[in-house]
């Protein structure tokens, strides 16, 4: 999947997993194989920014993708839809709640993290 089926299809809090094709080297090959990782993974997609035009000047749109989270844990969204950034990752919903408590997001929007199913907002 390209990175305009990403922009344009997955909604935000699918896992994306992107690769460059390459095989992954040995263990013993550190930083052939930290480069690799680099190059070569999955995460949440957290946001999506829109193309910007700034007089002669455009700043393409953008998404951002960050750490797996674990299975239980509890993802604490801005706002519900596609304009939510996610803001915190809690370990479970009473640490989430209780983050919302002390910062306050008004529009905030909990999701509890489960495991996904084999094609669930993938991309490779």
């Amino acid at each position: 999947m390209s990175a305009k089926l990403i922009f344009d299809h997955a909604p935000i809090g699918a896992i994306i997993a992107y690769s460059d094709g390459t095989p992954r080297p040995p263990e013993r090959r550190r930083r052939k194989l930290a480069d690799w990782k680099s190059r070569n993974g999955a995460g949440r997609l957290i946001c999506k920014r829109a193309a910007v035009e700034r007089g002669a000047h455009t700043i393409p749109a953008s998404f951002t993708v960050r750490e797996l989270p674990k299975p239980g844990s509890v993802v604490v969204m801005s706002r519900p839809g596609d304009l939510g950034e996610l803001v915190h990752l809690a370990a479970n919903r009473s640490e989430a709640e209780d983050r919302l408590t002390r910062h306050g997001y008004p529009e905030a929007e909990l999701q509890e993290v489960t495991v996904p199913g084999p094609d669930a907002g993938r991309a490779a």
